[in-house]
């Protein structure tokens, strides 16, 4: 008796999931990604160091992202980025990240990362079309702590710092080689039409309401960077 209350429960959820529009499962993704920033950010002594969140133009999170593979791997995730612009963070844009690794890798994992763009040619590929990490856009596993250790070339030419938060059992994969896109459905679903990528993240669109929860999770982060600083 008890499986089949339990299959009906999983069956009501995934009923529910699939009814939800694609503005409620864009602003879902917002608190998503919010929580995941948070919750980084607050693990002691092994969180971005404040200099990475101080310098960085852009902040991008994929809550959840799905990586699997046996020897071939496969990730697919979507996220959301924001961009420092003059008056303060930008509205969220929605992207989509996919891409393979090959490795000596199995299993499969739900992964949380976040994406730390740390300069202008960085912030350029985020407001272009389609970038690929590691190829077009260089990338490096971020430095973690409270401070980032004098000496690391963090500051230099790099364009994308990554950090990941793993939830299963994987290992081997890396954010290399995966494309980077727009995610057309949730930002017409968000925003209407007219609203482009590039016009969200350079300030020209303002953050409706839904966008709060995100942006005040980034606004957190930096004004913590600010006093470890």
């Amino acid at each position: 008796m008890r499986k089949i209350a339990k299959f009906f429960a999983i069956a009501l959820l995934a009923t529910l999931a699939w009814a939800a529009t694609p503005k409620q499962n864009a602003a879902k993704r917002l608190q998503d990604a919010a929580e995941v920033l948070q919750e980084i950010m607050n693990v002691p002594d092994k969180s971005i160091p404040t200099e990475v969140v101080e310098h960085a133009k852009c902040i991008a999170v994929i809550p959840h992202e799905i990586k699997g593979g046996f020897v071939f791997g496969a990730k697919h995730g979507k996220g959301v980025a924001t961009c420092r612009t003059p008056h303060g963070w930008s509205a969220p844009a929605f992207f989509s990240i996919t891409g393979g690794s090959w490795g000596l890798q199995i299993g499969i994992e739900g992964v949380d990362n976040v994406l730390m763009i740390m300069n202008q040619k960085g912030m350029d590929r985020l407001l272009s079309n389609k970038f690929q990490i590691g190829g077009e856009a260089s990338a490096a596993a971020g430095p973690v702590g409270r401070h980032a250790t004098a000496g690391t070339d963090w500051k230099l030419n790099t364009e994308i710092l990554s950090y990941s938060r793993s939830k299963g059992v994987f290992a081997g994969a890396t954010l290399d080689g995966a494309w980077v896109s727009p995610d057309d459905a949730s930002m017409m679903a968000f925003y209407g039409e007219n609203a482009t990528p590039k016009d969200v993240l350079s300030g020209k669109v303002l953050p409706p309401p839904a966008a709060k929860v995100f942006l005040a999770a980034v606004e957190s982060a930096e004004e913590q960077a600010k006093k470890e600083s």
